[in-house]
């Protein structure tokens, strides 16, 4: 894969909240065909919870995996509405979108909790897609750096030098997302350059196998010129994941990459 040293690509679809179940089996039938001729690539999908068991069941001999939106810190407990992860993992879920932008604004996720999340996907066996970006007011204030270190330092704390490679880190910027802009390719390349040097400081053979995604309105269109930068390993794709033939082509344009 070009300049990324045999890292894996990885390209997730993140539906958010689409998706009924009989819409997601319409979505795999014309999407699973399309995407089988990338087997050097990691697939996800991350479907709402209703749309799980159905997404893992379609999946289940394709080399397609399914991930979750979202999941609590605990094991179990008094948590209303909530969802753990051993409970993801009995449904064999292979994977956790962790600290989307949309989750910290409306919902409240904190760094201090995501602190805890990420090692616990991890203890259950699921690969954590941890979400990191800023705002437009922060870009523009020259806050960007400030802002990736801090939610990279706070984020990843618990997890151990030897297990930083499992997770996969998605750099949105926040102005990006569901807005139509999409960050320039020298503005993704060096944001997602600073995410690798910040993990060389935790640990510099982490920083070369952990994959970094790019994710903020990517389509077809854009997907070529963002994924053959040196440092995005692949891409979290939002409204354009909603179409299988759209999602497709950004899956087929992503470089050729290591096992």
């Amino acid at each position: 894969m070009t300049g990324s040293d045999g890292r894996r690509p990885f390209v997730a679809g993140n539906w958010k909240m689409h998706k009924t179940n009989a819409e997601a089996a319409e979505f795999l039938e014309a999407f699973l065909p399309a995407a089988a001729g990338r087997p050097d690539a990691e697939i996800f999908l991350c479907a709402p919870f209703t749309a799980l068991r159905t997404a893992v069941e379609l999946t289940e001999t394709s080399a397609v995996r399914v991930a979750a939106q979202n999941m609590h810190e605990a094991p179990a407990g008094a948590f209303t509405g909530e969802v753990s992860a051993p409970m993801l993992a009995e449904l064999r879920v292979a994977g956790v979108v962790l600290g989307h932008s949309e989750r910290r604004e409306h919902f409240g996720e904190s760094d201090t909790a995501l602190q805890r999340k990420v090692p616990a996907a991890l203890e259950a066996g699921l690969v954590p897609i941890l979400c990191v970006g800023e705002t437009e007011a922060e870009r523009e204030a020259g806050e960007t750096d400030r802002k990736l270190r801090h939610q990279i330092r706070m984020d990843l704390a618990e997890v151990p030098a030897e297990r930083l490679a499992d997770v996969v880190i998605a750099y949105e910027p926040i102005w990006a997302i569901g807005t139509g802009k999409t960050a320039s390719a020298e503005q993704a390349q060096e944001a997602i350059a600073f995410v690798r040097a910040l993990m060389g400081d935790r640990d510099a053979d982490a920083a070369t196998r952990l994959r970094i995604l790019y994710g903020g309105s990517v389509n077809a269109a854009n997907a070529p010129e963002l994924l053959a930068l040196p440092d995005v390993d692949g891409a979290l794709v939002g409204g354009a994941s909603l179409d299988p033939v759209e999602l497709a082509s950004i899956v087929a344009a992503a470089p050729v990459g290591g096992a």
